[in-house]
């Protein structure tokens, strides 16, 4: 199920580089042979002078674009997304509230009443799962709130909550707040899974250990797809399978993970899962969110009676309803079968404008031809880091797994005390955007979509200048 075949999951081989590798010319040389190269200009990079832009401007034609590997954090404007958010704006100008029901012909956005489910179809390969198991919908806090209210059922005995020892701030206060609400102690339900002492990977043999630890007491596991700080990639199917047979329902954080790897959610009977779209699917800040719920959880059944149907427990809305009934404002809940049955307000169209704008770039490729351009960018990242240097002597460290198997495109860089803010004075000085986590950590993404080889040859030029500036 989705965009892949199960057995081409991470089987991309990590590319060895030779020895001149380190130069332009063969940074270039790989830009000419990528597959994808053709989707940059389906993209607006910043220049170097509006990134630097301290008012309001318009975006430029420019000769001497920004290099930006920030897409971990948000994702550059695909050009389609002006355009699809315009349609919708003239839609509503020109019919008004007929724009719920009305198709238009020549449009590229459906009848708004539609658009979420329009969106989710076009999400569901991307994160290996039937379009019914997707809702698009809120935003990523709000929507593992609305998980948790349905998979997080604790019980005197059972109500811990294992969870990431560097959760992204946002997912560590959503979990203490249930904990919380259900009237438990998170100093007593909340259990960390984490790295050994001076180590910033988690391996998956550790995460199976404390599965088996809290096993009797713990009633979800709630874990990131890619750790936000690190860049390591969970094995999510293990860790899955594993909990499960413990009896834990098992949910997944996927906000730097989709559509920057491969996921098969469906085939790896993941309970329940949440993604933001402002990433690497480049819907725009804040955009609207996505779901996904197992077939097994969506259900409907109406056997016993028609008039009351068994469903699993939510916090429901009308929008949530089937859509049969939902305009017959009879005050009777029946929730459309599927992830859609989760959804609780009619949804933002401008922001569902934006993301099927995004989407219809990149539903032009596959996750599968993603996934072998971002191993082999990333290689050369780290190749170029750490060509030249020993591990001895160097001022760095990557503290993202080197097995391309346990990332994606991100790879963060640890750097020693009392450089960080060198580092990025020249990075910016250069027109060279990355993300840093104070005190000493660089996040850098060079995203598949658009970003070139000789982007991070220039980049990794600076990053060894302005180190060696620091000695």
């Amino acid at each position: 199920m989705g965009s892949i075949g199960t057995e081409d999951l991470q089987r991309t081989e990590k590319p060895t580089f030779p020895g001149e590798a380190n130069t332009l010319e063969y940074a270039k040389s790989l830009d000419s042979k990528d597959h994808l190269r053709l989707f940059r200009q389906q993209f607006t990079i910043p220049s170097k002078s509006n990134i630097k832009a301290t008012k309001a401007v318009k975006q430029e034609q420019s000769d001497d674009p920004c290099i930006y590997f920030c897409g971990n954090s948000l994702g550059l404007q695909p050009r389609a997304v002006p355009e699809f958010i315009q349609t919708q704006l003239d839609t509503w100008s020109t019919i008004g509230v007929h724009g719920h029901f009305r198709q238009l012909e020549d449009s590229p956005l459906s009848q708004w009443q539609l658009l979420a489910e329009h969106a989710a179809a076009r999400c569901a390969p991307i994160v290996g799962a039937a379009t019914s198991e997707v809702a698009i919908m809120g935003t990523l806090t709000m929507n593992l709130h609305l998980l948790m209210a349905s998979f997080y059922l604790p019980t005197a005995t059972k109500n811990k909550i294992i969870l990431d020892w560097k959760a992204f701030p946002s997912d560590h206060f959503a979990i203490e707040s249930q904990i919380r609400g259900h009237g438990y102690n998170p100093d007593d339900a909340m259990t960390m899974i984490g790295p050994e002492e001076g180590e910033y990977e988690v391996s998956t043999e550790s995460i199976l250990k404390v599965i088996d630890e809290n096993a009797s007491t713990a009633a979800l596991i709630l874990l990131p797809g890619i750790q936000y700080y690190t860049g390591q990639l969970f094995d999510i199917k293990t860790i899955t399978t594993y909990a499960q047979s413990k009896g834990l329902t098992v949910g997944w954080d996927l906000a730097h993970a989709a559509g920057n790897v491969p996921l098969q959610l469906h085939d790896w009977n993941v309970d329940f899962a949440a993604w933001c779209t402002y990433k690497y699917m480049n819907a725009g800040p804040g955009s609207i969110a996505g779901l996904y719920v197992h077939e097994r959880h969506g259900t409907v059944d109406y056997s016993q009676d028609a008039q009351k149907p068994v469903f699993r427990h939510r916090l429901s809305g009308w929008y949530g309803g089937d859509q049969a009934g939902r305009m017959n404002m009879d005050n009777h809940f029946r929730p459309s079968p599927g992830a859609s049955g989760y959804q609780v307000s009619n949804p933002s169209v401008i922001d569902l404008a934006s993301l099927c704008g995004a989407l219809s770039v990149f539903n032009q490729t596959s996750m599968s031809s993603l996934r072998l351009k971002s191993v082999s960018i990333t290689a050369y990242l780290e190749f170029l880091l750490l060509s030249n240097t020993n591990a001895s002597t160097r001022a760095f460290r990557i503290i993202t797994p080197s097995n391309h198997e346990a990332r994606g495109t991100q790879l963060s860089i640890l750097l020693k005390p009392g450089r960080l803010e060198t580092l990025m004075e020249m990075l910016d000085e250069a027109g060279i955007v990355v993300d840093k986590r104070k005190p000493n950590v660089i996040r850098v993404a060079p995203v598949p979509l658009y970003n070139t080889y000789e982007e991070v040859w220039r980049f990794v030029r600076i990053f060894k200048k302005a180190l060696e500036r620091c000695e």
